[in-house]
Formats: C-alpha cells, sequence, structure tokens
C-alpha cells in the first residue's frame, strides 16, 4: 500500500502515515496535538527572538507593583486593619493575567497581517492546532509573567500566608482565567485589520482590570460602579486568590463577593464556552 507523508508528499522511505489512517480518529487526534506543539515551539521561538515583548508583558505590572506599593500604598485605606500591600499584590496577579489577553491578540494580528496565518492554513494540519497551539503557548508564557511577578512582590515583602495547596490553587485559578481571556485574545486578534488597531483596543481593555477589586474594595465605590467592579471577573478571581493566600479582606454583602472562590471557577468557564467557539469559526472564515 502507498504511502504519503503528513503533508502529502510521497516517501516510501520515510516512517509515513498510510492514506486510510488519516480518517481515523486516533490518527487525526494525534496529528491535531502534533501540530499544536509545532505551533507552540514557533510562537514560543519567535517570543525569544523578540525580548522587547516580553518587557513589555512583564514591564506594566512591574511599574505598577512599585507604584502602589511604594508611592500610593500608604494613603490607600481598604477597610479594617488591612495591610493595602496584602490587598493590592494578588490584584495585581489577577490585572497581569486579565491584561494577557491583549498581548494575545496583537501577536495574532501580527501573524494575520504578516500572511504566517495564511501559509497555515494553505498546510494540511489540523483546523483547531494554530488556535489550540496559540492558546498553550500563551499559558506558558502566562506561567513565565506570574513567576517573575511573585519574585517581585516576594522583593517588596509580600508572603502569602495560606497554606502551600492553597497557594498553589491560587495561582491554578490565575492561570484558568489568563486561559479563559486567551480566546478573547485570539478573537479580537483574528477579527481586527492590523496590529495597530489592536494595540489601540488596549484603550477598551484597560477599564476591564481597573473597574474591579484589584486597586479597592466595590464597596467603597459609587453603586453603580461598585455593581460593575464586582461582577467583573477579575474581581473574582482577586478575592478567592486573596483568601487562598491567607489574607482575605473585608467584603461587601453580594452574593458574587461572598461566593468569589465558585464565581473565580464558573467566570472562566463561561468566557471559554463562547470565545473558545468564537475564535475557532472566526480563523475558518478567514479568506485565504
Amino acid at each position: 500500500m502507498s504511502t504519503v507523508t503528513k503533508h502529502g508528499t510521497a516517501d516510501p522511505g520515510a516512517a509515513s502515515t498510510p492514506v486510510a489512517d488519516l480518517d481515523i480518529p486516533e490518527r487525526r487526534f494525534h496529528h491535531a496535538v502534533t501540530d499544536c506543539l509545532i505551533i507552540v515551539r514557533n510562537e514560543i521561538t519567535h517570543l525569544i527572538r523578540q525580548p522587547v515583548n516580553i518587557a513589555w508583558q512583564l514591564g506594566f505590572p512591574i511599574v505598577s507593583v512599585l507604584l502602589f506599593v511604594y508611592v500610593f500604598g500608604s494613603a490607600m485605606d481598604v477597610g479594617g486593619q488591612a495591610d493595602y500591600k496584602d490587598f493590592a499584590l494578588p490584584g495585581m496577579f489577577a490585572m497581569t493575567m486579565a491584561f494577557g489577553f491583549m498581548n494575545t491578540a496583537v501577536m495574532v494580528a501580527i501573524t494575520k497581517e504578516y500572511g504566517v496565518m495564511d501559509r497555515y492554513r494553505s498546510m494540511p494540519m489540523a483546523p483547531s492546532a494554530v488556535v489550540s497551539g496559540r492558546g498553550v503557548a500563551d499559558v506558558i508564557s502566562a506561567c513565565l509573567d506570574l513567576l517573575v511577578l511573585a519574585v517581585i512582590a516576594l522583593a517588596v515583602g509580600w508572603r502569602p500566608d495560606g497554606s502551600l495547596g492553597a497557594t498553589l490553587a491560587a495561582f491554578g485559578l490565575l492561570i484558568l482565567l489568563r486561559f479563559a481571556l486567551i480566546w478573547i485574545g485570539v478573537w479580537v486578534g483574528l477579527l481586527v485589520k492590523n496590529q495597530e488597531a489592536a494595540g489601540n483596543l488596549f484603550a477598551v481593555a484597560f477599564p476591564f482590570g481597573m473597574i474591579s477589586s484589584v486597586f479597592t474594595p466595590p464597596s467603597m465605590m459609587p453603586d453603580w460602579l461598585g455593581a460593575v467592579a464586582m461582577w467583573n471577573p477579575v474581581s473574582s478571581t482577586a478575592n478567592a486568590i486573596r483568601d487562598l493566600f491567607g489574607s482575605p479582606m473585608p467584603l461587601g454583602d453580594s452574593w458574587i463577593e461572598q461566593h468569589a472562590l465558585g464565581a473565580a471557577l464558573v467566570w472562566p468557564v463561561v468566557i471559554t464556552a463562547v470565545f473558545l467557539p468564537l475564535a475557532v469559526r472566526r480563523f475558518q472564515r478567514l479568506s485565504s
């Protein structure tokens, strides 16, 4: 029986896959995983070769930590006897994960603008590989962001007081939020015309992270703004990880604030369920 390589070229001497095997679900899954890992390798290689992107991703949260801990920290009151550092730094972790989706949008827009996306689409690769590969690469990048930010937080005196398991669970919730927001970034990156347009959307995304419980409790905001902030997914994650880190803060009486841990699990599931199919569908509809 004649065989073809995965990319359709005849190669009798190579370890190749029979054409019929390509219709077997197990083989399709294998190729989807393999193609996803290829995209991940390409994205990570690109990130390493463009250190300015890493500097931009990490620069904003690092400056924010230093600004709010050392400049505004002494003037901030979050109620009770709470130390503002214990309040703000978990919020910074959540905000960094939230703003990360704009980096995803810009990178996807660049990939599309320079024709790399068209090249991917012209190749006999799994349709899900480009989107899933971008997602896995961004999760790896998010882990790097969290590692650097945690080191900075420890350097300025922040310490998690919860158990090791609770601390790891807190970082898991942060990665879960980032994973969910990746699909918004992929969808937006595929939707806009170019990288400049994607970058300009930062002005729209900025309130998403700021109108939350990252820097101040919603109960201290005007009623209408506080209602928006408390239902922000970033607020749920920030409140949940504060509790897991062993530094719970005074919360309001609203249902969403009293059930922050559950909300921090449900919000990412809802966001993924909505935007992952939208991202895949948008990729499939791109013109050749």
